[in-house]
């Protein structure tokens, strides 16, 4: 785009995500892990690959008639904000709902729950560069109480509250690991003081970029708890699959939920 920073590659799409107008739905469920984006769009009644480079992946096609894309980041917020940015010059009518995993700082909070976040605690940099006036940010109401709604239809354990996006897995939030100096190893145990329900690496990106962006954009966003940090509880290997299923599943219920309202209004 003339006057804009925006790369694009030789087939015009932008660089990082490989997609251009056209390409992506109004409708966007994303993830860090581009397996994943592709086990998203198996759910999908027709899927077509729309971009591909680096760890970025997208895919979009139909669900029950809905317009749906599923979008791989890369883990991180630098990864995600950069994808969120140029999916949104594809899509400026975009709702992003992230379909991601998380680490449980609550006792009670069980392998394979649903954590729906309400707000989100921004413990990264990447999103200061947007907006540094406020250290919290919140959902979307519309889609947070379609995911609410969703996660009652499947009939699936869920909590709603505060997650707290981290930019690192292991200092970041908190873990002693040999070799590696970590300032502050109890950080795990404030947050939980604090009533944060979960730790993660990408959610405060979406919900802040779609609060503070010129477009029309909505975020929100469901993990699923694949440990307790608390309780120093992991989950099995072979449950893995399952719960992330019961995340995705989630996620494309309330997508439904969402463009039938909006269809509907």
């Amino acid at each position: 785009m003339p006057g804009h920073d925006l790369p694009t590659n030789e087939r015009g799409k932008f660089y990082h995500i490989d997609c251009g107008p056209g390409d992506i739905a109004p409708y966007i469920l994303t993830c860090a892990d581009p397996g994943r984006a592709e086990k998203i769009a198996r759910f999908f009644h027709e899927s077509e690959r729309r971009g591909r480079n680096r760890e970025y992946v997208v895919y979009t096609g139909t669900f029950n008639g809905v317009p749906v894309s599923a979008m791989g980041t890369g883990i991180g917020p630098s990864a995600t904000a950069i994808a969120v940015v140029e999916a949104a010059q594809c899509q400026p009518n975009a709702t992003f709902i992230r379909i991601g995993t998380c680490g449980a700082v609550q006792p009670g909070i069980e392998n394979g729950d649903l954590i729906i976040t309400e707000r989100v605690i921004r413990d990264e940099s990447t999103t200061y560069f947007y907006d540094d006036s406020e250290h919290e940010v919140r959902s979307d109401p519309q889609v947070l109480a379609a995911l609410v709604h969703a996660a009652k239809d499947r009939n699936v354990r869920y909590h709603v509250g505060a997650t707290c996006t981290s930019g690192d897995f292991y200092a970041g939030q908190g873990r002693v690991v040999p070799g590696f100096p970590t300032v502050d190893p109890h950080k795990i145990e404030r947050l939980r003081a604090a009533g944060v329900l979960n730790c993660e690496m990408e959610m405060s990106v979406y919900l802040t970029l779609a609060r503070v962006s010129e477009y029309n954009l909505r975020a929100g966003g469901v993990t699923v708890a694949l440990c307790n940090r608390i309780e120093d509880t992991f989950v099995s290997a072979d449950r893995i699959a399952e719960y992330e299923t019961r995340c995705i599943e989630t996620g494309l219920r309330a997508v439904e939920i969402l463009y039938r309202t909006n269809t509907n209004s």
